[in-house]
C-alpha cells in the first residue's frame, strides 16, 4: 500500500464515512462523492430507462442495482464529467437488455400471491374485487401491450412509457431525454398511433 493510499484511508471524508457505496468506489478520473452525487440526481431517470427497455417479468429494483453496481465498479473509469450521463444510460439500457437475454423470470411476476400491486392476485379476488376470468383478462392484455409496446421504435417508446407507467410531465421526460416538451408530446402521439395500429 502506497503512503497515499493509507493517508486517504487515515482521512476519510464524510461522504466516505456515511456510504458504503463510494466506500467500494477505487480512486480514478471522477470523485467518488460527485460520482454518489451523480446517482442520487439520476436515479429516478435511469429507472425510466430501465422501464423503456427492460422485460416486463425483470424486476426493476434488481436492475436498479445492477446499474449501481456497475456504476461502484466502473464510474471511476469515466474521465469527464460531461460523460457520465451518456454513459449511465448506455449501462441502464444494457443492464435491462441483459436480463432479457438471460431470460431470468422473476418470482414478482409468476406468483398468485405477489401482483403488480400491494394486494396480490389473491387478496383481490378474494375481495371481490376481480373474477379470476377478469384478473386473467387483464393480466393477458397487459402483456400483449407491453409486447407490442417493445415494436415501438425506442425515440417513441421510451417517453411513451415515462408519461404510462411512471406518469412523468411532458416537462420531466423532455429533461430526462434532453428533448422540448413539445417534441416530447409529439413522440407520444405517435407511439400511441402506432400502439394503436399495432394492436389492430
Amino acid at each position: 500500500m502506497s503512503a497515499t493510499a493509507g493517508q486517504a484511508r487515515a482521512a476519510p471524508t464524510e461522504v466516505e464515512q456515511t456510504s458504503p457505496v463510494v466506500a467500494r468506489i477505487e480512486g480514478g478520473g471522477i470523485d467518488a462523492a460527485w460520482l454518489e452525487s451523480q446517482w442520487r440526481q439520476y436515479r429516478r431517470w435511469v429507472a425510466a430507462i430501465l422501464l423503456a427497455y427492460k422485460p416486463r417479468w425483470a424486476d426493476l429494483d434488481d436492475l436498479l442495482q445492477d446499474v449501481a453496481m456497475a456504476v461502484v465498479r466502473k464510474g471511476h473509469e469515466v474521465r469527464d464529467e460531461a460523460a457520465f450521463k451518456p454513459w449511465l444510460r448506455t449501462v441502464a439500457i444494457n443492464c435491462a437488455l441483459m436480463a432479457a437475454r438471460k431470460g431470468q423470470k422473476w418470482a414478482a411476476n409468476t406468483s398468485l400471491d405477489a401482483g403488480d400491486d400491494e394486494t396480490g392476485v389473491i387478496a383481490r379476488i378474494a375481495s371481490g374485487s376481480a373474477t379470476p376470468a377478469a384478473e386473467y383478462e387483464q393480466r393477458k392484455e397487459g402483456e400483449r401491450l407491453v409486447d407490442l409496446c417493445a415494436q415501438i421504435p425506442d425515440g417513441y417508446r421510451e417517453p411513451l412509457i415515462m408519461k404510462a407507467v411512471r406518469g412523468m410531465s411532458y416537462r420531466e421526460i423532455g429533461e430526462v431525454m434532453d428533448l422540448p416538451e413539445t417534441t416530447v408530446e409529439t413522440r407520444i402521439a405517435r407511439a400511441r398511433k402506432m400502439l394503436r395500429e399495432l394492436a389492430g
